[in-house]
């Protein structure tokens, strides 16, 4: 069974930068869509940044022109670099890939953002 496992998140002050890391135990075939979710104390699961398998990006307003989703195909990895951090970024962050055989999601990492 293929797991995602995430590093990276903490405790940053606003106005700085924190990078998520999803690498994937093992390889995952006819991958389509791999996205970063969160979800607030209190809020539901939003999706923050996703990349199709032919390379477009899509993200939600709140977080444009700060965040960045990129990816390894050679490593069945995804990142998300989130820079100019806001205190309303607080959230614990998944990363999920959705390929022909189902759904898989990481573990989930707290980003916490003080003002």
């Amino acid at each position: 069974q293929v797991q995602l496992v995430q590093s990276g998140g903490g405790l940053v002050r606003a106005g700085g930068s924190l990078r998520l890391s999803c690498a994937a135990s093992g390889y995952i075939f006819g991958i389509n869509i791999m996205a970063w979710y969160r979800q607030a104390t209190g809020k539901q699961r939003e999706m923050v940044a996703a990349i199709v398998s032919g390379g477009a990006t899509t993200y939600v307003d709140s977080v444009k022109g700060r965040f960045t989703i990129s990816r390894d195909n050679a490593k069945n990895a995804l990142y998300l670099q989130m820079n100019s951090l806001k205190p309303e970024d607080t959230a614990v962050y998944y990363c999920k890939i959705t390929s022909s055989n189902g759904g898989y999601w990481g573990q989930g990492t707290q980003v916490t953002v003080s003002s």
